[in-house]
């Protein structure tokens, strides 16, 4: 089955980087868009980014455009955030998602078809 499994989170300073990584299996990872969202418990999921299946077309939140790169190898399966220049706002789970669609559009923004668990990130200011 579809398993998608975070890394990376912690504890960091503000103005400090951080690498999250997303671990794939189930299937094939080249055929499918991929992005990022986070949370804040009891506020809503907020949408970071997408990269579609080739890795040549990515979107960005306006909040977090410029500060992070999602990029993904699909000779291993996995996609990334990096994330720079974190500020305290940025304390969230975060989450990794697949889209059952190779190429991304703005609807991705509001939904995705799996979800991980989540990896915590916590900036202290």
């Amino acid at each position: 089955q579809v398993q998608l499994v975070e890394s990376g989170g912690g504890l960091v300073q503000s103005g400090g980087s951080l690498r999250l990584s997303c671990t794939t299996s189930g299937f094939t990872f080249s055929t499918y868009a991929m992005g990022w969202f986070r949370q804040v418990p009891g506020k809503r999921l907020e949408w970071l980014s997408f990269i579609n299946n080739g890795g040549e077309s990515t979107n960005y939140w306006d909040f977090v455009k410029g500060r992070f790169i999602i990029s993904r190898d699909n000779a291993k399966g996995t996609l990334y955030l990096q994330m720079n220049n974190l500020k305290s706002e940025d304390t969230a789970m975060y989450y990794c998602a697949l889209y059952l669609s190779s190429t991304i559009s703005y609807e991705l923004r509001y939904g995705y078809d799996y979800r991980g668990q989540g990896t915590q990130v916590t900036v202290s200011s």
